[in-house]
């Protein structure tokens, strides 16, 4: 009993939350000169000016996608998970804008459309009021650097920012289950901390911001509605929340934004041996739940899954490393994929890449979390597949 209560439990504790911690409309881009950036923002998170230029046109480089995202088309995205790690003597803009290329590359090669740049911000505790940057925040002036690349390369670009968990003690403690002691004073400080970023996404013209992420326990809270006035005075985009899968097929998600997003890990409880068909049966069984039919309005803002045995049953598990299996994770993507178009949603953004990594190596399994596809060729060509399929965008009839 008891280890059929780990497994079957393992979704809600294991599999909501999947961010590793350390052991509208396409919009016109403006592009910024140099005289802005050197005069006095700080390149970094501890407050150090720039000495450097912004980057040259990505677009100059070679780089640009094969179809450029427009209003009405499906977002084929990767979250790009970025976590400052200083120290190791390379993290010069020119550093961090040539890692950004070689991201953009990578994800124009996968037929990918669109970038979700998700970054650590943090806090004291469950209780905390206090939110803030920290040595792994990317400051404002530094995801500029990273977002402009990918615009000028024509991805449509969403800024992410995303509550560290490792302070909240997971698995237990975690970011949906928060209760801050004055909520009032958590929505300032979290205001406080949200305007720069806000700005730099206003500057790049960014698409989407994302001003929550699977904060469970204060959904609905009225703190929101003057939180999201003040965002989308000084950001003109697509004012966003992203729902975790529990709560949005439970009820319905009161925020005040203008585009709802699921983070969508839903346990399967299947063999490895599974075919396809059956994993599609299974996310349209969680998703029935809520509505039936089509979906146009909602974007799977993260999915994935680890490649290894017995995934199916918590795919968000980064925690575990069981033996390594590619097909699990491939057939997952390709199963999504198809409930993505046939449910006519607004596309999926894959959980995820680590900015400091090279997309183009297979990952080291004895340290990399299984949820890692990048380098996993069974799984690549499950996202070029559905990349690249007919699928036309919300509203349309499924593509084969």
């Amino acid at each position: 009993m008891t280890v059929l209560t780990i497994v079957l439990g393992a979704p809600f504790v294991l599999g909501d939350h999947p961010v590793r911690w350390e052991s509208g409309s396409a919009l016109p881009r403006i592009v910024r000169g140099d005289a802005e950036e050197s005069a006095t923002p700080a390149d970094n998170a501890t407050g150090t000016p720039s000495a450097s230029s912004p980057s040259s046109s990505s677009s100059a480089d070679g780089l640009q996608v094969a179809k450029p995202w427009k209003a009405g088309m499906p977002q084929w995205g990767v979250q790009l998970y970025w976590e400052e790690e200083k120290g190791k003597g390379k993290r010069s803009s020119t550093f961090i804008e040539n890692q950004a290329r070689k991201h953009a590359e990578y994800l124009i090669g996968l037929g990918a459309n669109s970038v979700s740049v998700s970054f650590p911000f943090f806090t004291e505790g469950t209780t905390s009021d206090e939110l803030s940057a920290g040595a792994k925040t990317p400051s404002p002036q530094r995801l500029q650097r990273v977002l402009k690349v990918f615009e000028d390369a024509g991805f449509r670009t969403t800024l992410r920012p995303i509550m560290d968990e490792k302070s909240l003690n997971p698995p237990d403690g975690w970011r949906g289950n928060i209760e801050p002691a004055s909520r009032s004073a958590w929505f300032a400080s979290y205001e406080e901390f949200l305007t720069p970023y806000l700005e730099v996404a206003e500057e790049v013209k960014a698409n989407t911001f994302v001003i929550g992420t699977e904060l469970n326990s204060l959904e609905g809270d009225p703190g929101w509605d003057a939180l999201v006035a003040s965002a989308e005075k000084t950001f003109s985009g697509e004012v966003a929340y992203d729902a975790n899968w529990d709560n949005y097929v439970a009820g319905r998600i009161n925020m005040p934004v203008s585009h709802l997003g699921v983070d969508a890990y839903f346990p399967v409880e299947v063999e490895d041996t599974a075919p396809v068909e059956t994993l599609v049966d299974g996310w349209n069984d969680w998703l029935d739940k809520k509505a039936t039919g089509p979906l146009p309005n909602i974007t799977i803002a993260e999915s994935g899954i680890g490649a290894m045995d017995g995934a199916y049953h918590a795919p968000g598990d980064f925690y575990t490393k069981r033996a390594v299996n590619p097909t699990v994770q491939a057939n997952w993507y390709t199963a999504v994929c198809r409930v993505v178009q046939e449910r006519q949603m607004q596309g999926v953004y894959w959980w995820s890449i680590w900015f400091d990594d090279d997309p183009n190596t297979k990952p080291d399994d004895k340290v990399a979390s299984r949820l890692d596809f990048a380098g996993r060729p069974l799984t690549e060509k499950a996202i070029k597949s559905c990349f690249t399929s007919d699928y036309a965008g919300p509203g349309t009839d499924t593509a084969s």
